[in-house]
């Protein structure tokens, strides 16, 4: 029989390193430590190794008393968070230089002046001569001597990773794998390659993945050379992304992001599983961040994720995670209690962790006296052997509570004040359990909440209570669980490729020989690594997506008749409704090579005698103390129970502490804990839940940032439901639309934060529909308009109103909202989006006040007619109807929620803090007025209209006057913009003015008293044509206003909207320029500013989907103005059609450049044109369209930001 020798399963997390050790005798043994001390020790993990296994500091690791080291690592993880990488080179394709730099074109956050985009991975980026077509066309073979002399040049220059990325390369291999080899020849020592690392479609997210593969790969590499090093003749184990373990040396950047947290949901599952629990929520609370997972009989796995500013399509644990640990900061800013999202992490570390860190949320449990310092590990000060510091504690809690006091008045005691902290983290974790559950069309209250993590059982029983969740299960090693789940995960190895394919018998066997072709790597890469036949599995999967959709579910591979069927039963649960009439496409295959878990199961542990005097043997347990813990609003006496000193059967009610070595569980009031046979941790609700929370209608600063967070919630609730459910590729992929919801008088609330130029806006339509069917609207009910001179924007965008009645049907007590661009409405062009309309009915069919839902009927027949009625009807009316469907089931969604939360605080109080969150808003902007100085501006446009605004400030009423009288009277062409979007363009400004996290609602607006003049192009009257108000006047309007308060230079001004279409095809897009820049910064280059947020379609997918060619889309060097501080720089986009088409452009600032403010000068301005087949150029104006036959190129140049400051000063 063999000698039984050590093995250590590792998580080195972020602010702790967890040690699980199995002995040669079977018995777990566990340890934990500072990630980073380096005043100790060099490296965490073979510092607990040394540890555990008695041996000093400077002695070197007896590798022969080690069988293996399976180990998690947020190595990689760090580097990417703070850019400390390698140095790396990406070779792309020539055109697309700027293609990872662009990507979707989007800004972050939609209220910052200062956009900051995440600094690329790359420092140098090289442009390959080869271009291959979408169907594996070659149009220009790959210029080898050129490419050589290219990566010498870099090599030369110091660098030793390189990232290669070929458009459709992740099919078309042949360019790729020839700069490859000419790359490992000269002797690059990293070379990662996209058809290697991701073969799946979308150049930017394939493009990001590479380049975080050769970024991250080398510092991986270094951390396993040094841990090897010590540990040498023992097997090293790494864990991936996707939840499987893979030799030390074949472990990848591209799959190590998530390597730490994915410990943890194989840990969870498999224990949980091992409980009794099929189906749980993953609740993961660690210092620095919460990861939250949800499990019902399989592991699920993103294909396609964003970590760190940076896209991954790469297999990986789908996890949700949310900036609230045990480290998140507390906050306070004179209103409302904030907890995070920033963290004090290690070091400092929390007030209490003896290291002048700030209060955080594990000091509020330290003030609560759910920690215990006498029962948490002594880790800390100068020796690393002090307890927690309780008396620093309460020292800053009683000053904040002084420091509320004095600014709001409220008299909470320190004790209190924590509380409020712990309530606001709460919602928070609860928040993101919803997007994975309910969200997805889960049950929640059906699944066992499984917490681990040093955090997480400080707050499980409240975590519960805010989900309806009656049960919790926490492991004995909870504390410890992601290095756990290292022990018992299975071996992994996984591979891809895209396929995109129809699903149909014929392509059967082509998905069945792909899935064979990489089965066989896949095996070969397991044997190697010393897995034997018998504990292999291979599972065989499909992504299935509908043709024109862009998100895919996974199926296992069978007949036709079975992937439908999964597909199906899948995507109704999470999307409430099918697509019968859409063909579902093979978007890719892939594969999973198992070589499953020997670690063996669980055993009962020995029954043990009680300590202390003979008792019975069903005697309660004794605690090891009393102590005062604060809950509920109430202080309450508490034992304080040793986990190691329960045994099974014994049940704990709450209110009760049980401590252990490495967590704290809270049993809170009304919660009982039971110790199962196997030791395991169960918490059951015992008592019903108070049903409604009393906390009275007078402001709270507690309450006002959860009800803020819950409002918001709702929105973005609605948000994701409709582009779960949408149909066309505007709301799907684009996302040009909004949700919302309002008071009963039609205010503004809360809004999901897609598009600015739909937020204040879309109050005008509520309003609308309250005047003018007051005493007719009945439950049940739901209307649309699109009316520009009656709440309305531009008609593309339909707003779709949904009444919220009280129980008894009589009263209106709220409304929701939701606004789409659907993809054509009618009028002269496809797409709805003339450049030359000059009355509204050529822009399409015009809706006012349209009853689309009656008592629960939806009114297909009636709306068909309307979407058919006029002179020029809709083109695609199925799909209309199919997006309509869906903006209802989003509002359904919000009246749902709305409902539940009337039933949980009572309608009184919702009704309170919806006056609130507006007073608190009012008062964030009354503080900007405060600030500001008057100011006038005149703007003029490229079609000749002037908006001139005057900008009046009273400070005794902290109030603005915002008047655009003077500005031109409507005009003759489409730039006319309704009352409801210039309202939206100074509702934004002011908000973009407060640098703060307020929510935008309609309490912005209540210090601005706003003057447009009747008949003027910014209130136009019937029949004026406004479609370029919406997405042209607008960022004219935004660039005034700014101009007026003298805050920064002129964005590009324009969204610049390309269509183009045949009978057969039709797109829409629109396209970035630069930012303004401003006091202190600098704009940005090619990203969307202001009133818009569009995401821009992927050059491959729309290449696959669409008869044209990108041939280039890069930044446009030279085009921001220069200043002080230099404004961002347009972009320029080639687009060559391969089809006869119409193509139309509706643009701004192709006559008049961009302003720069304060000595600053303009941006240069954009520039369209057409490159025709016999040579000849066709300069097009601003707004305008052409015919393109095959081979031309449409050239869109547009323009930069304006500069700020006199250059050189």
């Amino acid at each position: 029989m063999t000698q039984q020798r050590w093995q250590f399963w590792i998580d080195r997390g972020g602010t702790f390193t967890d040690i699980v050790a199995r002995r040669p005798d079977g018995g777990i043994v566990t340890h934990k430590l500072l990630s980073e001390n380096p005043e100790h020790y060099r490296d965490a993990a073979l510092a607990g190794i040394r540890h555990l296994l008695g041996v000093a500091a400077d002695a070197p690791i007896p590798g022969e008393k080690i069988e293996a080291v399976k180990m998690g690592t947020t190595v990689a993880t760090n580097a990417l968070l703070e850019r400390k990488g390698e140095r790396t080179v990406l070779f792309i394709t020539r055109g697309f230089r700027d293609a990872l730099r662009i990507a979707y074109q989007n800004r972050p956050k939609i209220f910052a002046r200062h956009i900051v985009l995440p600094e690329l991975l790359y420092a140098k980026v090289v442009e390959i001569e080869e271009r291959v077509g979408a169907h594996g066309e070659v149009l220009a073979p790959l210029a080898t001597e050129a490419a050589r002399r290219d990566l010498q040049a870099a090599y030369d220059e110091g660098y030793r990773s390189i990232a290669i990325v070929c458009m459709h390369g992740y099919r078309y291999q042949e360019h790729e794998k020839q700069v490859a080899a000419m790359a490992r020849a000269i002797g690059y020592a990293q070379v990662s390659v996209s058809h290697e690392v991701s073969p799946m479609m979308k150049l930017v997210s394939r493009g990001d993945t590479t380049v975080v593969d050769a970024y991250l790969s080398p510092i991986l590499r270094r951390y396993v050379e040094q841990v090897a090093a010590e540990l040498e003749g023992v097997r090293l184990m790494f864990m991936q992304s996707n939840g499987g373990l893979t030799d030390a040396r074949r472990f990848q950047g591209k799959d190590s992001i998530l390597s730490g947290p994915a410990g943890g949901i194989v840990g969870a599952v498999r224990t949980s599983l091992l409980a009794g629990f099929d189906k749980i929520i993953g609740f993961d609370m660690g210092g620095t961040s919460t990861d939250v997972s949800h499990y019902a009989g399989e592991f699920e796995r993103a294909f396609e994720t964003q970590v760190a500013g940076v896209r991954m399509r790469a297999p990986m644990m789908s996890i949700h995670t949310v900036a609230a640990g045990g480290g998140s900061i507390l906050h306070f800013d004179g209103a409302r209690y904030r907890a995070g999202p920033d963290s004090a992490a290690a070091n400092p570390g929390p007030a209490s962790y003896r290291k002048n860190g700030p209060l955080a949320v594990t000091d509020c449990n330290v003030m609560l006296g759910k920690i215990q310092p006498k029962f948490f590990p002594s880790v800390f000060g100068p020796g690393g052997g002090e307890p927690l510091d309780a008396e620093v504690v309460r020292r800053k809690f009683a000053d904040l509570a002084r420091e509320i006091k004095q600014a709001t008045g409220d008299t909470r005691t320190p004790e209190q004040v924590a509380e409020g902290y712990v309530d606001i983290a709460v919602g928070n974790m609860a928040n993101a359990i919803k997007q994975i559950s309910v969200q997805r069309g889960h049950d929640v209250t059906e699944y066992t909440l499984c917490c681990f993590g040093g955090a997480a059982g400080q707050h499980a029983c409240l975590v519960a209570d805010a989900l309806g969740m009656t049960q919790v299960f926490i492991h004995p090693l909870a504390g410890v669980l992601s290095a756990y789940g290292m022990g018992l995960a299975d071996i992994t190895v996984m591979r891809e490729q895209a396929v995109e394919v129809a699903l149909t018998q014929g392509n059967l066997r082509l998905l069945e020989d792909t899935l064979r072709k990489l089965a066989i790597p896949a095996t070969d890469e397991l044997l190697r690594q010393g897995v034997p036949q018998d504990r292999m599995r291979i599972v065989r999967r499909v992504h299935l997506r509908y043709d024109g959709t862009d998100s895919a579910l996974v199926v296992d591979f069978g007949s036709i008749a079975d992937m439908v069927e999964q597909f199906e039963s899948a995507y109704r649960k999470r999307y409430s409704f099918l697509m019968p009439k859409r063909a579902l496409l093979a978007e890719a295959v892939s594969v999973e090579a198992i070589g499953v878990s020997d670690a063996p199961d669980e055993a009962a542990p020995a029954a043990r005698a009680r300590s202390g005097p003979a008792q019975a043997a069903d005697t309660a347990p004794q605690a090891a103390d009393t102590v005062v813990m604060h809950s509920g609003g109430k202080s309450h006496r508490t034992p304080v129970f040793l986990r190691d000193a329960l045994q099974p059967g014994d049940k704990v009610k709450g209110p009760a502490i049980i401590a252990e070595a490495n967590a704290t569980t809270v049993v809170e009031p009304g919660w009982q804990a039971e110790v199962t046979p196997l030791a395991h941790l169960l918490l059951k609700r015992v008592e019903a839940r108070p049903a409604r929370v009393a906390i009275g209608t007078s402001v709270d600063p507690v309450m006002l940032e959860v009800f803020s967070n819950l409002y918001m919630s709702i929105a973005e609730q609605m948000g994701l439901r409709l582009e779960a459910t949408a149909y066309s590729v505007n709301i799907k992929e684009r996302l040009d639309f909004s949700c919302a919801l309002f008071d009963a008088q039609g205010q503004l609330i809360a809004n999901a934060p897609h598009l600015p130029v739909h937020l204040g806006s879309m109050g005008e339509s509520i309003k609308t529909v309250m005047r003018e069917n007051a005493g007719r609207i009945s439950p049940g009910n739901v209307y649309m308009l699109n009316a520009p001179y009656n709440g309305g924007t531009h008609l593309p965008d339909i707003t779709v109103i949904t009444p919220v009645f009280d129980d008894a049907g009589k009263g209106i007590l709220f409304y929701v909202g939701s606004r789409g661009h659907h993809a054509d409405v009618g009028g002269i062009t496809p797409g709805s989006m003339p450049p030359d309309s000059k009355v509204v009915e050529e822009e399409g069919v015009l809706i006012d006040n349209f009853l689309l839902v009656e008592e629960g009927r939806l009114r297909e027949e009636e709306t068909v007619a309307l979407l058919a009625s006029g002179k020029y009807p809709a083109r695609n009316i199925e799909q209309n109807l199919a997006d309509l469907r869906a903006m209802i089931a989003a509002n359904e969604k919000g009246v749902q929620e709305l409902r539940r939360m009337v039933e949980h605080f009572g309608l009184e109080v919702v009704h309170a803090y919806m006056r609130h969150v507006q007073d608190n808003a009012e008062e964030a902007v009354r503080r900007v007025i405060d600030v500001l100085k008057p100011g006038e501006f005149s703007y003029e446009m490229d079609s000749g209209g002037l908006i001139r605004v005057k900008i009046g400030i009273d400070r005794a009423a902290r109030s603005a006057t915002i008047d655009f009288t003077g500005t031109s009277p409507q005009l003759p062409n489409n730039f006319n913009a309704p009352s409801a979007v210039c309202m939206a363009a100074v509702l934004y400004v002011f908000r973009t003015l407060v640098d703060d996290d307020i929510p935008l609602n309609a309490g912005c607006l209540k210090p601005l008293n706003v003057i447009i003049p009747e008949g003027s192009m910014l209130r136009p009257r019937y029949p004026a044509a406004v479609v370029a108000g919406n997405v042209e006047t607008s960022q004219c309007i935004t660039d005034t206003l700014y101009g007026a308060l003298g805050v920064m230079g002129a964005s590009q001004g324009t969204m610049n909207n390309f269509t183009f279409g045949n009978a057969e095809h039709q797109y829409y897009e629109t396209i970035c320029g630069g930012s303004g820049a401003g006091a202190g910064f600098d704009g940005t280059d090619g990203v969307h500013t202001h009133m818009t947020n569009t995401r821009l379609t992927d050059p491959e997918v729309l290449e696959w989907r669409f008869p044209v060619m990108l041939e280039s889309f890069e930044i446009r060097h030279g085009s921001g103005g220069m200043g002080k501080w230099h404004g961002g720089n347009g972009v320029v986009r080639r687009v060559r059609f391969l089809e006869a088409m119409t193509a139309a452009i509706l643009s701004g600032h192709r006559r008049i450049p961009p302003y720069g403010m304060a000595g600053g000068e303009p941006g240069k301005v954009g520039r369209n044109w057409v490159e025709r087949a016999d040579g000849s150029t066709l300069l097009l104006a601003g707004a305008d369209k052409a015919e393109l036959e095959p081979g031309e190129v449409f050239v869109i140049e547009t323009p930069g930001g304006g500069g700020y400051g006199t250059p050189g000063s």
